[in-house]
């Protein structure tokens, strides 16, 4: 088994790399190798310069951070709830997100802190909305999906009710209904960029205490945790994760409910190894699929979310066919 998972990590890595290669080497103006070891080293000089540090730079680090971010928090809340459907854009983290980048926009602040900042407080209220309903209502974990949906119908009225009173915000609806990195810029990317890598690095610390927390929260709480804190830290890591993602790449779907499911399957549920296995394919994924969108109908160019969508729809028909509701304790 040990041996198997070495395998997976390296071949994992290996399309990750691959995947950010070509990312950067393709597009509307093609880059040989030698053109793009230039630009690394040249700076913004010429035409190659500027499309490697003002396009394909940020548009490549924008995918990873975003897959990376989406698959790590859709990982945690799979967990958390025990409910192998949960992820960022099914249980309305994303939609909350959504909704508070939207609002921001409309206040005029376009870029930097501020719009990450109000990422991580819609997801952060949408994540606790939920989880608070299915407690209080006492129902099954199941509930937690059920609630979710309502949630993304809520915030998604909210959030075109602001663009239709607020037709600058509008501006950017279009591709961040739907996600996309077609319109990616530095200023956006690296305060959430900040916020991603931290919330990763805490993440992968408490491995142990995820597991633990995984069991129920009353073996947990008879092997000392104290259950309501540390359900509470991750609570607000998903929500830094999935928010900070959402303030730059827009309401991307599934990819924190497909990777998880791939990565339990090639290295097992513990979380020392889950995690940092849905952290790389989802960073690979995502790139992979943005350059997939970008070159299919080249020189038109295909919104990365909706090819997310005809991907990971059928995987979740396919999920809730099989698991008859998606209670699982994985």
């Amino acid at each position: 088994m040990h041996k198997r998972r070495s395998l997976y990590f390296c071949l994992a890595t290996a399309l990750c790399l691959a995947s950010v290669l070509l990312s950067l080497c393709l597009g509307a103006a093609n880059l040989s190798l030698r053109q793009l070891w230039q630009a690394i080293l040249g700076g913004p000089n010429d035409v190659a310069g500027y499309i490697f540090w003002y396009s394909r730079l940020p548009r490549t680090a924008a995918c990873l951070l975003s897959g990376a971010a989406l698959s790590c928090a859709g990982c945690v809340l799979q967990k958390l709830l025990g409910n192998k459907l949960a992820s960022p854009s099914t249980i309305g983290v994303n939609a909350g997100a959504g909704l508070a980048v939207t609002a921001c926009c409309a206040a005029g602040a376009l870029s930097g802190w501020a719009i990450s900042l109000a990422a991580f407080g819609g997801a952060m209220a949408a994540v606790l909305t939920v989880v608070l309903l299915a407690r209080k209502t006492g129902a099954s974990r199941g509930t937690v999906i059920l609630a979710g949906v309502a949630m993304n119908s809520i915030l998604g009225a909210f959030r075109e009710a602001v663009t239709t009173l607020v037709p600058d915000a509008a501006m950017l609806s279009g591709e961040f209904r739907v996600g996309g990195f077609s319109s990616v810029v530095s200023a956006r990317v690296l305060p959430a960029g900040i916020l991603i890598a931290a919330s990763l690095i805490l993440t992968m610390t408490l491995c142990n205490e995820l597991d633990v927390l995984a069991l129920g929260e009353e073996t947990a709480q008879g092997l000392g945790m104290t259950v309501k804190r540390v359900r509470t830290i991750f609570l607000l890591l998903t929500a830094l994760l999935a928010g900070a993602a959402v303030s730059f790449a827009g309401l991307l779907g599934f990819v924190g409910l497909l990777v998880p499911h791939i990565a339990r399957r090639l290295v097992g549920g513990e979380s020392r190894f889950l995690l940092p296995m849905s952290i790389l394919l989802g960073a690979g994924f995502v790139t992979a699929c943005d350059l997939i969108a970008r070159m299919l109908f080249a020189p038109y160019e295909l919104p990365v979310g909706i090819l997310m969508a005809v991907i990971g729809g059928p995987f979740f028909l396919v999920l809730l066919l099989r698991g008859k509701g998606g209670h699982s304790h994985a």
